[in-house]
């Protein structure tokens, strides 16, 4: 058996290092594609694979299409929407991704953000403290789990909502409950997003929403892009509301437009970096490695995506 792992934005050393033994010791060869420039050349790469590790990589139809032999595809991360999983299931595909394992770099990232903008970005003047400031979580999975307890433990107050998650699971993990998305924002001086990128989610947060927020408020997004409605958001910050601030972990599409209207109220990462530490990389890599390994010899679909 042969496996793939295609990467624009290879992993680390050490989590190749650590792959590549994993497949050896399972007895399957390992393939690398690593910062390839088109499509064509992962389409070329997939004829013969049995398997396909991915990180933001794009596995459309056309690179399904081709992979006669593709048995699994993981996406090492926890976003999936790189993969079609409509298409995935047309080839009997399966699908996986490895929630948990970028979590904890993630929410770094996330509550780096809080205290970078109120600290005004580092630049001179006077900033606030985060402690003692209410957080609003959107969503409540593994990264808003950490993002939560990471908060309290600066003395932050937390609330969540999250219609799939049971009350009394984000009691007991010491957080309060919203009731509704609008009692969230309205309660929060820092909402932060860990919502997917679904058809219910994409350009649902706005100015219906975030209007809502209490005067020098922070919209902060380790989450996706497509979840913003750019437009409606832009010109609340601009007109009406100078007092909010937006931070984000990927460039929205009309960043030059945010960084000429809002100044120092709007930062953006050059490119994703939620997911970008030595650990996080090696543990999503070997993640992906052993659930290949687990499907091919027995089957194992503990993360599957696609049905």
């Amino acid at each position: 058996m042969k496996a793939l792992v295609a990467t624009q934005k290879p992993f680390a050393a050490k989590a190749v290092e650590g792959i590549k033994a994993i497949f050896k010791a399972a007895g399957i060869e390992t393939v690398m594609l690593e910062k390839y420039v088109s499509e064509a050349e992962l389409i070329e790469s997939v004829a013969d694979v049995d398997a396909l590790i991915v990180r933001s990589d794009k596995v459309t139809k056309a690179v399904l299409d081709a992979a006669k032999n593709l048995k699994i595809v993981v996406r090492a991360g926890a976003g999936y929407d790189n993969l079609d999983l409509e298409a995935c299931t047309a080839h009997n595909v399966v699908a996986m991704n490895t929630p948990g394992q970028n979590a904890n770099a993630v929410a770094e990232l996330a509550m780096a953000f809080m205290i970078y903008m109120s600290r005004n970005r580092f630049t001179p003047g006077t900033g606030s403290e985060i402690s003692g400031k209410r957080l609003g979580l959107q969503a409540f999975g593994n990264v808003a789990r950490l993002v939560g307890a990471k908060a309290a433990a600066l003395g932050m107050k937390v609330m969540a909502y999250d219609p799939f998650v049971k009350p009394e699971d984000m009691e007991a993990a010491g957080v309060e409950v919203a009731e509704s998305l609008e009692q969230l924002y309205g309660s929060s001086d820092f909402v932060s997003l860990h919502i997917p990128a679904t058809p219910q989610t994409v350009g649902s947060v706005g100015a219906s929403l975030v209007s809502l927020m209490p005067k020098g408020a922070c919209l902060v997004n380790t989450a996706r892009k497509e979840v913003i409605d750019e437009a409606s958001l832009l010109a609340l910050l601009s007109s009406g509301r100078e007092d909010l601030k937006y931070i984000a972990d990927v460039a929205p599409d009309a960043a030059a437009d945010f960084e000429q209207a809002l100044g120092k109220r709007y930062f953006a990462t050059p490119k994703k970096m939620g997911a970008e530490t030595a650990e996080a990389n090696v543990n999503a890599g070997l993640a992906a490695a052993n659930q290949i390994v687990a499907y091919l010899k027995d089957g194992c679909e503990r993360f599957r995506l696609n049905r």
